[in-house]
């Protein structure tokens, strides 16, 4: 397993909160923690920002719909999204909100940045705006609705827009886009969302509009009294304000550019091909890569306010528990394809693999170590080679597999390398029935026990980014130190020796992951 020591950066979407955080919103932040929990378990030094986009005329509207400041709607949605990071256990550096002044000093300095490349233009806009969307869609975008209605092709009602407004010089970078995508196939994933962006950026790009005059909700255009920034360029900025820009010491000069910026399908437009142009216009390296992932699909059918199936990610986490939500979702879904989930397959998934598996491993390792040994840990026994076997398995597993499959975001992989190895272990205790042993040779039911303590400890933690407070609650009942808990750990072959000699003793172990019950109407027909 190669070790990268580099800083490792990488950010969710920043937030639209108009309304409540969905389970989208929930799957992305969980994909990417764990991604930031597994390279600073790598021994990388990480930085994992998030945030909320608070400015447009959505916001703006709102607010006045309800007679209140629109700070005081934005403060309010933006608790909501903090709230289920904390809920969710992710494990943010900083959390950015766009009307925050340290980011508006950021958007204004990029501003100038493209304006001194000679890319801003002042004229006048006509033409198709999604309020919904916050984006403007050519007329050949456009798709019928019902009636005389004219629609995006997110299938939002968009709407004839004409005002003054600064242009950014969006045609400029078609070829070096291109050349961009040519030269460096990783910058956006996965391969169909890289494809799909290409066929756009190769049908020609117009210049497009970054300010708007109709509302002030919004980053003030430097030296251009009644305009404020378009969205786009203020909430894309997000990645660059929550590392301090535009100060290019400190944090920005040692994490930009980003490693990764985790975002849905949906968006992959606004950061493939505004985005890197903006960079390139204000003179700044591009982020390394763009991962789209797919959407969650409830019983296989999109979410959606109108069909009454939009699920709330802290109901699922109260319901569920924090660590099981975020296990089935990262192990039943694919990621970078649409996914479905439902009670029923989060019970199954998490009793199947969790529960029953993993959990029961634990337990019954731990309880067999503390009933039949006094919880005393030994060195003195005779390996076998049923025992190396084991050993081998699991650390081929944790420390190269897994691994190896999460560097690339195929979490589901990975997770199922792991699954394999707790399999492997639980046929090992099946077969060598260390119950039985206790009678007939205690020597060797000592050595098989002392061999899954150690594969039990191993598998923990290699699961510990997905699972992280099971795993340290498991690892604390083993001994093992927070510092001991990364896949440099891996690599000591002394530690069991080194907490052997500690004369630590191990417990009655507690039960890490209850067996879940199906809620009340859940999965009837």
């Amino acid at each position: 397993m190669s070790e990268n020591s580099a800083p490792f950066y990488i950010t969710t979407a920043i937030s639209y909160p108009n309304g409540r955080p969905h389970i989208g919103h929930a799957y992305e932040a969980i994909a990417t923690d764990v991604m930031a929990r597994f390279q600073r378990a790598r021994g990388r030094d990480v930085r994992l920002i998030t945030g909320t986009d608070e400015h447009g005329l959505k916001m703006f509207q709102t607010a006045r719909d309800q007679g209140r400041e629109t700070i005081d709607l934005a403060d309010e949605m933006s608790s909501y999204f903090r709230d289920m990071y904390a809920k969710l256990n992710i494990s943010y550096d900083n959390f950015m909100r766009t009307s925050d002044a340290a980011h508006h000093a950021a958007s204004q300095a990029i501003w100038r940045a493209m304006e001194a490349n000679g890319d801003l233009y002042l004229d006048r806009y006509e033409g198709w705006y999604s309020v919904r969307d916050e984006a403007f869609y050519d007329e050949s975008e456009l798709v019928d609705g019902e009636g005389d209605a004219r629609l995006s092709p997110q299938g939002t009602p968009v709407e004839w827009t004409v005002e003054e407004s600064w242009f950014f010089r969006l045609s400029n970078y078609q070829d070096r886009l291109l050349a961009l995508y040519h030269d460096q196939p990783d910058f956006i994933r996965p391969e169909s969302r890289r494809n799909e962006v290409m066929r756009f950026v190769e049908g020609g790009l117009k210049d497009l509009s970054v300010s708007r005059t109709s509302f002030d909700w919004g980053v003030p255009v430097p030296g251009s009294p009644g305009h404020v920034m378009y969205v786009w360029v203020d909430a894309l900025t997000t990645y660059l304000s929550g590392l301090g820009y535009p100060a290019l010491d400190g944090d920005f000069g040692k994490f930009w550019p980003a490693n990764i910026h985790m975002i849905g399908k949906d968006i992959v437009r606004f950061h493939t091909v505004y985005w890197p142009a903006f960079l390139m216009s204000a003179g700044l390296p591009l982020p390394q890569q763009v991962f789209g992932h797919g959407f969650l699909l409830n019983r296989g059918e999109k979410m959606s306010k109108s069909l009454g199936n939009v699920v709330d990610p802290m109901a699922l986490a109260d319901t569920f528990g924090v660590d099981p939500l975020r296990y089935y979702l990262l192990r039943e879904v694919s990621f970078g394809q649409d996914g479905t989930y439902s009670a029923e397959a989060i019970v199954r998934t998490a009793n199947a693999d969790l529960a029953n598996s993993f959990g029961n491993l634990a337990q019954r390792s731990l309880s067999m170590i503390f009933k039949n040994l006094d919880g005393v840990l030994s060195t003195d026994y005779a390996w076998h080679e049923d025992d190396r076997a084991l050993l081998s398995i699991v650390d081929d597993a944790c420390g190269n597999l897994l691994p190896r499959e999460f560097e690339q975001l195929a979490f589901s992989t990975g997770i199922e390398e792991w699954l394999r190895a707790v399999f492997a272990c639980n046929q090992y205790v099946d077969t060598q029935a260390p119950w039985a042993l206790r009678k007939t040779d205690p020597d060797r039911m000592r050595a098989v026990l002392m061999t899954l303590f150690q594969v039990v400890r191993t598998l923990a933690i290699a699961i510990r980014p997905v699972v992280p407070t099971a795993a340290d609650q498991l690892l604390e009942q083993m001994g093992i130190g927070e510092d001991a808990r990364n896949f440099a750990a891996l690599s000591d072959a002394d530690w069991f020796a080194n907490l052997a000699a500690t004369g630590f003793k191990v417990g009655q172990p507690t039960p890490l992951f209850p067996r879940l019950e199906l809620p009340a109407g859940e999965g009837e027909a």
